[in-house]
């Protein structure tokens, strides 16, 4: 893992940064549907392969790298690895874990199936310890769809990495879609931001996807 500090003087977005963070703190979220059909007629693994998905969508944008760290400096990671919610029917709790992200799409479901079987059965919140800094949170809700949700956070206005919670996928119009809610900080991720993110993660599940490097 990199951390690489933003000389916030001589940052582009440093009006930006100050206004949305400092001046009027905000965080917004949003609510997409996700065309997902393709990767239903695959047979494709849901969870894990949307995973994949949105965490190849966030490594490509520094904006959803942005962070601050334990010092409080602010910066961009790297690389960056889902941290998600698994559900333990018998206690109705859920625990989180991580899986290391990596580009290739067969070795991260085979990481994410030994993380399953190590730690699935954990209870606790934190099922797989030593959770590094640079994950990101995502969680499904697979027992209902939803049009709208918000994460209302005490300490909120202080996290600049996105949130994504999964809904339940419905089928219309021959279509099969998955609500996505993904929560950022107008601080570091604009409208014009999240609408690229999530153009670029359904093009993924589309297959037509082009580009796969890293902004600078």
């Amino acid at each position: 893992m990199t951390f690489t500090p933003i000389d916030r003087a001589h940052w582009a977005r440093k009006e930006y940064f100050d206004h949305y963070f400092s001046q009027v703190p905000c965080t917004y979220s949003a609510v997409f549907q996700l065309d997902i059909t393709r990767l239903r007629q695959q047979g494709q693994k849901l969870y894990p392969t949307m995973l994949y998905h949105i965490a190849a969508e966030v490594n490509l944008h520094a904006e959803f790298r942005t962070a601050l760290d334990g010092a409080g400096q602010l910066g961009i990671y790297d690389r960056m690895h889902p941290c998600y919610t698994i559900f333990h029917k018998e206690s109705e709790t859920f625990s989180s874990l991580w899986t290391e992200y990596t580009p290739d799409y067969e070795a991260f479901c085979e990481a994410y199936r030994r993380d399953m079987a190590q730690y699935g059965g954990n209870l606790g919140m934190e099922a797989k310890p030593g959770t590094p800094e640079n994950t990101f949170p995502v969680s499904m809700l697979p027992w209902a769809s939803f049009e709208g949700f918000n994460l209302n956070l005490q300490k909120g206005y202080d996290y600049l990495l996105p949130i994504f919670t999964m809904g339940r996928y419905q089928e219309t119009g021959g279509k099969t879609l998955l609500p996505l809610a993904v929560q950022v900080h107008h601080a570091v991720c604009d409208g014009f931001h999240l609408c690229r993110f999530v153009n670029g993660l359904q093009a993924r599940l589309d297959g037509t996807q082009v580009h796969e490097e890293k902004e600078p």
